[in-house]
Order: structure tokens, then C-alpha cells, then sequence
């Protein structure tokens, strides 16, 4: 049995996204232990102020993100694209919780920091409303490079897998039922 993490990344409080997480935390939940992060729910200030430079107080919410993360072995990622990337509310959220001593430490001398997330897997799950192909070849497959590269692998966690629905824009009734099947699929096998 895994301790399952699934993420929202899309504020709105109504959304396929969310309806996504839902479905896969309905299917999931029925092997393993599993806890739901909506990120429109959370309240806490988005800009790390000062970079690294200060301290800046975690608000409670941030606190319960991180100790969801520390509980987890597998952190599922569920996010719309918003101009190329994940929603503000989430980077923010990325920025106030990955923090040095607890997603990578920086050590003296070395120009690579350590991995402090090392263990976990991950999977992410993007909803766009261009074609997949555009996405991907043409515009640069900004959230995988994002999200894989420069923020899960530097943290130690290793991407499993990343699956893309869209364009959601111009989805049918039929086209949300194959993406929630398709959810449930990647849920029951992870």
C-alpha cells in the first residue's frame, strides 16, 4: 500500500481538473491511502519576497502541503495550462514549499544541491486546449520540462509518467468520458 498525494493545481473551484483529481483519488483510494491537495483551497501569500535570502513564516496551509509531501510516496500532478505553464497559484505554491531543507539542501563546494525528496515517484497529468502535438513539438512542452526538470527531479522525485488531455477547449461530452476512463486506468496501476 502507497501513501497516494494528488495535487489540483487549478484554482477554480469548478473545474475538469478538479474533476480529474477526483476520479483519480476515487479509484486509487481503493488500494492505497490517498490525500487531495485542491490548490484554490489554500490560502497563503504566493511570492517568496526575499528569494532565499530571508526566512519567510509558512502559513499553516503551507505547512500541511509539506508535511502531505513528506507523507507521500507518489505525488500526482494535475494541472491545466495557463500561457504555456501551470496556473500563479501554484508556482507559488512550488516556490513557498520547495524550500532549501526541504526539497534540496545547497552544500559548500558543490554547484549542484542535494536531493532531499529522494524515494518518491510522481505522475503528471496536464489539461490544455491546444492540440497535444502543438503543445508538445511546437510551443515546447513547457510543463514537463518545467515540472519534470527543474522541479521534481531536482528535488529527488522521479517522474513515472505524463499524460496530456486536450484540446479541452473543443472537447465533447464523449471526449471528458475517455479522459475520466483514462484517469481511472492510470490510477489503478501506479
Amino acid at each position: 500500500m502507497k501513501n497516494v498525494l494528488v495535487i489540483n493545481a487549478n484554482p477554480k473551484t469548478d473545474s475538469l481538473t478538479k474533476s480529474l483529481a477526483d476520479k483519480y483519488r476515487e479509484t486509487v483510494g481503493s488500494k492505497h491511502e490517498v490525500k487531495v491537495i485542491h490548490v484554490g483551497d489554500l490560502d497563503f501569500e504566493l511570492d517568496l519576497h526575499e528569494g532565499y535570502n530571508a526566512t519567510q513564516e509558512l502559513e499553516p496551509d503551507l505547512v500541511n502541503v509539506q508535511d502531505q509531501i513528506t507523507w507521500a510516496d507518489h505525488v500526482v500532478i494535475l494541472s491545466p495550462v495557463w500561457w504555456g505553464t501551470v496556473p500563479a497559484k501554484f508556482k507559488g505554491l512550488l516556490d513557498r514549499t520547495l524550500l532549501p531543507g526541504f526539497a534540496f539542501q545547497y552544500e559548500e563546494g558543490k554547484a549542484i544541491p542535494k536531493k532531499l525528496l529522494n524515494g518518491k515517484t510522481s505522475e503528471i497529468i496536464v489539461m490544455l486546449d491546444t492540440p497535444v502535438f502543438w503543445y508538445k513539438y511546437v510551443q515546447g512542452n513547457v510543463i514537463y520540462k518545467h515540472l519534470k526538470k527543474t522541479v521534481l527531479d531536482f528535488s529527488g522525485i522521479k517522474n513515472k509518467r505524463t499524460t496530456y488531455f486536450g484540446p479541452v477547449i473543443s472537447s465533447k461530452e464523449k471526449d471528458i468520458e475517455q479522459w475520466h476512463k483514462k484517469v481511472t486506468q492510470l490510477a489503478a496501476n501506479i
